[in-house]
């Protein structure tokens, strides 16, 4: 297509490629081929009628990638010129309602208030059909969500009046021309108004009118929305708490069949329809975290078992539905693993984060599910968890971090210490939640030792995607590969080169280091060699953008999709690879959510195991570690999870070296055997 001359064929093709790699995530060339295909709009402005809608569409599709990068007022300043271009009125009206959405999604409140009524004036004028239906429904939606966004206002008569004449008038457009989907769409928003209003009967019958519509369509990306809704609506339908009255088993039901239809959608979630917006943040999570609410929510006594399964299925499902949205694309084979017959010895910790407590389900093998909660506000948890990643800097005192460790500790696993003592239990494997993932779990203290001196620790997005196979000591070769000199603005590394050297010395290895660590140069090893172990000393960073997420080579990025598809490209010719390390990337500084990009490595890299650092230590103590995580994983019938253990401990016993920062960071991610 580059190649071709300044056509209007040329602008359509690099505009709809443009959407396309928004769709997918690959957001900076979706804006550099949508830039590319502006220009040629306004070069060819003289020469095509259609150019104005060309430009304004472009614009519009600008606004949608710049908004999809976080960039929220270059986002507005695109719409604004899509507007002002527009070639019709029922385009204009099409643009501004994308920009009030952004608007009412900034909280710009003042800003969305002043464009309303001119959306409003618009909407009368617009000729009856499907996009005028859909204008009309957008509209309601952004109402409804401007009244309980940040203000907790209700919304005013006024606005609700309209927006349910306006949603009235949609439902009789689209049953004239026989639109079931956007019958669905009109009534069960009509039902969310009345839910904000808090008129349930309406709500409910509205909601149920609107998911049987979507059930007889098969519309499963509408139906799950409005299963949900009724969820909310059978719980918060009542003056009582839901557990006290027969709605809870409803609401259960409701919110169960949500998420049944939220695991058939897996593959489409990435690309669902555009007609509504989507996010993940607003769309799919918070049914998964309510669901998991719901089933712990009981009356005096725990909640039972079945309750108590559900509640663990659900947040594993959730950290993979997480996984597919970080990738844009289903990524995970999941299958069932059960732990007892993984490992005998081993525990797996589920803490959830919710609104009003912090609950934690522990499994441990041949027992029933125990289950502990504490009574603390989502921001209170929060707090005191970003409390604990700020105290373990290399600058901090024992009196900065202990306090906090123990703490956490406190909240995770003092109720269940004397269970994991009399179980045998000798490795604790995390499904962490939320801010928890950007914490080293091994520096939790329990007032006498820390965590890591009692148990080996594991991390894991699921037990469904372990691949549960020990390396075995007789295949301990590997492919090493580092950068030690200074790149592309990232500082020098100057114990790569000792950490790579004394490494080869321990185990049969190939060596790429520095210029020859170029990505042609890894990517032939890779698919040359059949060494079970890949180890990357080098700067990289997780993020939770995959765009993002990268390890630097002597020529450049090696983004975690460019990696997926190298490390992959071996498949069905070599062995599998057992344990991919590495040993100076880090999360990125900032980013809650940055510690998916490191379980997103660990997924797609095919490795069965990942050792990587939640942050980078570029001093001789990360070559000190690793040296002795491959001499202990050498040793006859020692874990990868053992070998770990037993390369922290060493290093923490070391007197430069006692602090959390230099040896916790380290964190194995899947399969510990």
């Amino acid at each position: 297509m580059q190649n071709q001359l300044d056509s209007r064929l040329k602008l359509t093709g690099l505009r709809n490629l443009g959407k396309m790699l928004r769709l997918v995530g690959n957001l900076a060339q979706s804006r550099t081929l949508l830039q590319q295909s502006l220009a040629i709009a306004e070069n060819l402005r003289d020469e095509t009628p259609q150019s104005a809608s060309d430009i304004s569409g472009i614009l519009l599709s600008l606004g949608n990638t710049t908004r999809a990068q976080g960039e929220t007022d270059t986002a507005l300043a695109f719409y604004q010129q899509a507007a002002t271009t527009a070639p019709s009125l029922t385009a204009k009206t099409q643009v501004q309602l994308v920009q009030l959405s952004l608007l009412v999604e900034a909280e710009r409140q003042a800003d969305a208030q002043r464009l309303l009524p001119e959306i409003q004036s618009q909407l009368a004028k617009l000729p009856p059909g499907r996009l005028a239906a859909y204008a009309r429904i957008n509209l309601a939606q952004s109402s409804i969500k401007m009244s309980s966004k940040g203000t907790g206002k209700a919304l005013s008569p006024n606005l609700l009046n309209t927006s349910a004449q306006e949603l009235a008038t949609a439902v009789h457009q689209v049953r004239t021309i026989g639109d079931a989907r956007a019958e669905s769409y009109a009534l069960g928003t009509l039902g969310s108004l009345y839910e904000t209003t808090h008129q349930w009967d309406n709500a409910k019958t509205l909601t149920q009118q609107a998911l049987s519509l979507a059930q007889s369509i098969d519309a499963a990306d509408i139906a799950y929305q409005w299963q949900w809704q009724l969820g909310r609506i059978f719980c918060q339908g009542t003056q009582q708490p839901c557990a006290s009255t027969g709605n809870l088993q409803n609401a259960t039901s409701a919110y169960a069949d949500a998420i049944k239809m939220l695991q058939s959608l897996r593959s489409d979630l990435a690309a669902v329809n555009q007609d509504v917006q989507f996010s993940f943040r607003e769309s799919v999570e918070p049914v998964y975290r309510q669901f998991v609410e719901l089933l712990l929510q009981s009356q005096g006594n725990a909640p039972s078992q079945e309750n108590l399964k559900q509640a663990r299925e659900a947040i594993e499902a959730l950290q993979l539905a997480e996984l597919d949205n970080f990738f844009r694309e289903a990524c995970v084979n999941a299958r069932p693993v059960e732990i007892d017959q993984i490992d005998p010895h081993a525990a797996v910790i589920y803490p959830i984060i919710l609104p009003n407590q912090f609950a934690v389900i522990v499994s441990l093998p041949n027992q029933p599910l125990r289950y502990h909660k504490t009574l603390l506000s989502q921001a209170e948890v929060e707090r005191i968890l970003s409390q604990m990643r700020q105290s373990l800097r290399p600058t901090a005192f024992i009196e900065d971090w202990l306090p906090i460790t123990q703490q956490v500790y406190d909240l995770l696993l003092r109720p269940v210490e004397t269970e994991l003592a009399a179980s045998g239990i000798k490795t604790l494997v995390f499904v962490l939640d939320g801010l928890l993932r950007n914490l080293p779990m091994a520096a939790l203290h329990d007032g006498q030792r820390y965590l890591i001196e009692k148990y080996s620790v594991v991390l894991t997005p699921g037990l469904q995607l372990l691949q549960p196979q020990s390396l075995e000591p007789q295949r301990m070769q590997g492919l090493l590969a580092g950068l030690s000199q200074a790149r592309e603005n990232f500082s020098a590394l100057p114990n790569v080169a000792l950490e790579i050297n004394q490494i080869d010395a321990e185990i049969p290895a190939q060596v790429l280091l520095d210029q020859l660590f170029t990505n042609q140069a890894f990517q032939n090893q890779v698919n040359s060699t059949p060494s079970p172990i890949v180890h990357l000393a080098t700067h990289g960073q997780f993020s939770s953008n995959a765009d993002n997420t990268f390890i630097l080579t002597w020529d450049g990025r090696l983004n975690v999709k460019q990696l997926d598809q190298l490390l992959r490209s071996r498949e069905g010719k070599l062995n599998p690879i057992e344990l991919l390390v590495l040993s100076a990337c880090q999360t990125a500084r900032g980013d809650k959510r940055a510690a998916l990009g490191m379980a997103g490595v660990a997924v797609r890299s095919g490795a069965r195991s990942t050792l990587a650092s939640l942050w980078s230590v570029s001093d001789r103590s990360t070559a000190f570690l690793m040296i002795e995580f491959y001499r202990e994983l050498g040793k006859p019938e020692i874990t990868k999870a053992e070998a770990l253990r037993r390369a922290q401990v060493a290093l923490l016993h070391q007197e430069d070296y006692t602090s959390p920062y230099y040896w916790a960071p380290f964190v194995l991610l899947g399969n510990w055997l």
